[in-house]
């Protein structure tokens, strides 16, 4: 797999444009998502080729798919299917009381920065972090990288998958530094033995491999 070259780990001025784009396309899709394609195209000419590349790859895939099929893939991947869940402190503290506990202090982090969730709104889902990213550049790249070996495995597991959203997590990693200290052996562990509490772990995966072993881990 073509691994993207990674960019600063600082705060750019571009990022809040990538997040926010990467948060409409990792919604669900519905009527409103062909107008956040034509967005797209534009917001990618201002952004790195790193970042923009995969954001312009997905939006083809898109373009070309029935918005039924798209959204039926969409349920397929994120819905049905626990290796590549889209919300974040799952794969940190599993289905326990530490993620309730993790998921009120994002909603903490949130309301400090003015910002109130919706009703049918969790805070952890990427979605969500990124679009509160892009509204606040700071505390959206702290609560990004704090989730990094979580993200990471995400990107692999859509890899894995070959699903075409697999793009978007390309695009979201480059926006972040790399992988640093111990998260590889971080991703790996998640790898093997899944999130807490879980009794079926994910396909075994070393930091020196690109994807998990597609033979393992469950769908």
């Amino acid at each position: 797999m073509k691994r993207t070259t990674r960019l600063p780990a600082r705060t750019e001025p571009w990022h809040p444009y990538a997040w926010q784009t990467q948060s409409l396309l990792l919604a669900h899709p519905d009527d409103q998502f062909p107008p956040r394609l034509a967005l797209t195209h534009k917001v990618a000419t201002a952004l790195p080729e790193a970042v923009a590349e995969p954001l312009l790859r997905f939006t083809a895939h898109a373009e070309r798919t029935p918005g039924a099929d798209l959204a039926a893939a969409y349920v397929a991947t994120f819905d049905h299917r626990k290796r590549c869940c889209p919300y974040l402190t799952y794969y940190a503290h599993g289905d326990t009381r530490k993620r309730g506990i993790a998921l009120l202090r994002l909603k903490q982090t949130y309301a400090a920065s003015g910002r109130r969730l919706t009703d049918d709104e969790l805070p952890d889902h990427l979605a969500v972090v990124l679009e509160f990213a892009a509204t606040d550049p700071a505390a959206g790249h702290r609560l990004l990288t704090e989730h990094r070996a979580g993200l990471e495995l995400l990107r692999l597991a859509l890899h894995d998958d070959h699903s075409p959203w697999a793009a978007l997590l390309d695009s979201v990693s480059a926006t972040l530094p790399a992988l640093a200290g111990d998260e590889p052996e971080a991703v790996a562990r998640l790898a093997v033995e899944g999130p807490p509490g879980e009794q079926v772990g994910f396909a075994p995966y070393t930091p020196t491999q690109s994807t998990p072993d597609p033979a393992g881990g469950p769908r």
